[in-house]
């Protein structure tokens, strides 16, 4: 098991993508915290994927609650290994429709809660001494814009940008940041999407999801457990000498 004995931190753990890299590394022999908002469904998932997993609730826009995940984490687990940076929250808008509520909403959660949950993470590892793996969850939607999807894109964008900053700032301290940019992904948050892209391009609902699942070169939009193998590598030994980069896990959608 590639991950025995390592302590992880997931925020946004309870569903889609962060809930099938959860069961992953219990699976690889991590012991996980399932930090999320529905403490409910981060429990249930906790207790299911056992392995002395627990659940914790987590707002990532608040910085004290980010000290008090970490610090409980310390305190349960000995230290912490892994991070995976994958809460997140979508909105979009035409251009001249987009609100200060609306960006303020994505870059709280997709930029800030990220920047400072991986502050607060990466500062406990070099306490510890033993270095660690960072991951954070960038997108498609940050390698390129959308006239519809300005600020999203926007701070997907800002992620891939960071883990090249804190990968440079932090491998010396053998702290490796890397990233994981999924394309179109079939999780509960692409109901919402969907829902927008039908509010907005006047389209039934079900249609751009369709659509866009049929465009993947694969031939299927992604789905959760698609990503965690790449999850596993970067989390492992076996990723030791990658640094600052982000992984394209997209089905053939994104070529860099």
């Amino acid at each position: 098991m590639r991950l025995q004995g390592k302590t992880a931190i997931i925020t946004g753990g309870a569903r889609g993508i962060g809930a099938a890299i959860a069961a992953g590394y219990a699976r690889e022999g991590a012991r996980v915290c399932v930090a999320d908002l529905n403490f409910a469904e981060a429990d249930a998932l906790a207790q299911r994927i056992g392995n002395g997993s627990f659940a914790y609730a987590l707002n990532v826009t608040r910085l004290d609650e980010i000290k008090d995940c970490v610090a409980e984490c310390e305190k349960r687990m000995g230290g912490i290994d892994i991070l995976v940076n994958n809460a997140a929250v979508f909105d979009m808008a035409p251009w001249g429709e987009i609100t200060e509520k609306s960006y303020d909403f994505v870059f709280d959660v997709n930029v800030k809660g990220l920047i400072f949950m991986l502050q607060e993470v990466a500062e406990s590892m070099k306490r510890r001494g033993q270095g660690g793996k960072i991951i954070n969850f960038a997108s498609q939607a940050g390698r390129r814009g959308e006239a519809l999807v300005a600020v999203y894109c926007a701070s997907k964008a800002a992620v891939i940008s960071l883990t090249q900053s804190a990968g440079l700032a932090l491998i010396s301290h053998r702290i490796n940041v890397n990233g994981i940019a999924p394309g179109v992904v079939d999780t509960p948050m692409w109901e919402h999407v969907d829902g927008l892209f039908a509010k907005y391009e006047n389209r039934p609902k079900g249609e751009k999801k369709r659509l866009v699942g049929e465009g993947v070169p694969f031939g299927r939009m992604g789905r959760p457990e698609d990503h965690v193998g790449c999850a596993i590598f970067l989390a492992s030994s076996e990723s030791d000498y990658v640094v600052a980069q982000t992984y394209n896990v997209d089905g053939g959608q994104w070529m860099s």
